[in-house]
């Protein structure tokens, strides 16, 4: 990097930061207790509140909100009269799918090819670290020149709403000139990219029944109405031919206007089988950030192993559908819910269930942070000019907070970017993106402080 001094301070810092990501991705702390211990979200809550402490946050204090989850939260005095910036990053992780498919343990941070691999690395335990190193840096370098509170969700992954709820009922906790969510990534490895949009989201859970009990496929089959075929075409008609979204009465023609995706590096990063089309119209920036995109996230049916010849008497679904700015995500539910009731085959009955839901969200880019964090990031990553990209993914707390402070201008930054492959097998951060966005939000609070 350069010869500053917090960028030196930072790269001082790197080994540390390595050990301490080491203990906290050992923590399986995914916040679903069917599948996880609370054991272990409790214990990556307390090493969080043990890390503020050592810092020198004060009312350091594990917020137990209203989904049965954790949060984090600290307080760092800065000069008198100095403005407060928040710091959020989650030290909740989603399940690691197939551990068989993980190259190393999922759970232990373990180093290839220059990457640190292990679930929660990038998404979202290196951001607790980055903030830890960025706070460090400055604390080295003539003290930290802005109140600093700091919150680590334990339940963001699975969009629970906890953090936003317990926000709701404390507003004056968060309360902030100017917040930083941990949570986004650079658009690649090396271009220093903030967030300005991202996807609001539900989750429908669908289930279809047509008889009163299974029966045999033989003896009922052509007649006898089947739930799981009834279920495939009710999902079918979410898609156009093309595989765009069509939920009725939902627009999907938005343009995004900013930072284009290619589409060979998104095939790349998506790692699309040779020959397999990608689906929908427009630009991959229109469809990936500002269109709609549902999603079927898993069916309860028979398993092939040891499924019997029966015509199925109910089927369920988990579907998600993400929801572009402009779009309420209420509305767009109950469109949602709508069509599937439309389009449901033989008259079978099907119910909905919304489980979870968060609202889109688009940034002031024009207010002084922003200049503040492009003037860091010039210096974090010398010849890049700071780029604004969308992100098709949902952080439901930037609505609430966006709500409850109408007034604090609201920046996303994070660890990411297309290598990391959060959310699938294999996930890892690239300790050189870690190291230079701890330089970078470092240099922010500097600058923002004298902004």
């Amino acid at each position: 990097m350069s010869s500053n001094p917090v960028a030196e301070t930072v790269a001082s810092l790197m080994p540390r930061a390595r050990a301490e990501l080491t203990e906290l991705v050992a923590f399986k702390s995914v916040a679903d207790f069917d599948q996880y211990p609370r054991s272990e979200s409790e214990s990556a809550a307390n090493w969080v509140a043990d890390a503020l402490r050592a810092e020198g946050f004060q009312d350091v204090a594990l917020l137990d909100t209203p989904d049965g989850t954790q949060s984090v939260y600290g307080f760092l005095p800065g000069p008198e009269g100095a403005k407060t910036v928040l710091l959020y990053a989650h030290y909740d992780v989603q399940p690691p799918l197939d551990e068989a498919a993980w190259a190393t343990p999922p759970f232990e941070l373990t180093e290839r090819d220059g990457r640190w691999y292990g679930r929660g690395s990038a998404d979202c335990k290196g951001g607790v670290i980055m903030h830890l190193l960025a706070l460090r840096a400055l604390k080295a370098n003539g003290g930290v020149p802005v109140h600093v509170k700091v919150i680590a969700e334990g339940s963001e992954e699975q969009g629970t709403g906890g953090l936003e709820r317990y926000a709701e009922e404390h507003p004056e906790l968060l309360t902030a000139d100017t917040i930083v969510i941990g949570d986004s990534g650079n658009f690649r490895v090396g271009l220093p990219t903030v967030t300005s949009t991202l996807r609001g989201m539900t989750l429908v859970r669908v289930q279809v029944d047509t008889l009163e009990g299974n029966l045999h496929s033989g003896q009922f089959g052509g007649a006898a109405p089947d739930a799981l075929g009834a279920l495939i075409r009710a999902l079918d008609s979410l898609r156009a031919e093309d595989g765009s979204t069509t939920v009725d009465g939902l627009a999907g023609d938005a343009r995004w206007d900013g930072l284009q995706y290619d589409e060979e590096n998104f095939r790349k990063d998506a790692k699309v089988l040779d020959g397999v089309h990608l689906i929908g119209s427009g630009t991959v920036a229109d469809r990936i950030w500002a269109r709609p995109a549902v999603t079927v996230l898993g069916i309860d049916c028979p398993p092939v192993v040891g499924a019997t010849p029966s015509v199925q008497a109910g089927a369920r679904a988990l579907v998600s559908l993400r929801v572009p700015p402009g779009v309420d995500a209420a509305e767009a539910t109950k469109l949602l819910q709508a069509h599937l009731e439309a389009h449901t085959p033989w008259g079978a009955r099907l119910r909905t269930e919304q489980i979870g839901q968060g609202q889109a969200f688009q940034a002031d880019t024009a207010s002084p942070a922003y200049a503040a964090m492009a003037e860091a990031m010039a210096v974090a990553y010398p010849g890049e000019e700071m780029q604004y990209a969308g992100q098709g993914g949902s952080i439901p707390l930037c609505n609430t907070l966006a709500s409850l402070y109408p007034e604090a201008e609201i920046l996303l930054i994070g660890l990411s970017e297309p290598e990391a492959q959060i959310h699938a097998v294999n996930e890892s951060v690239s300790p050189e993106e870690l190291e230079r966005l701890s330089v970078a939000e470092a240099l922010f609070l500097r600058n923002y402080a004298a902004s």
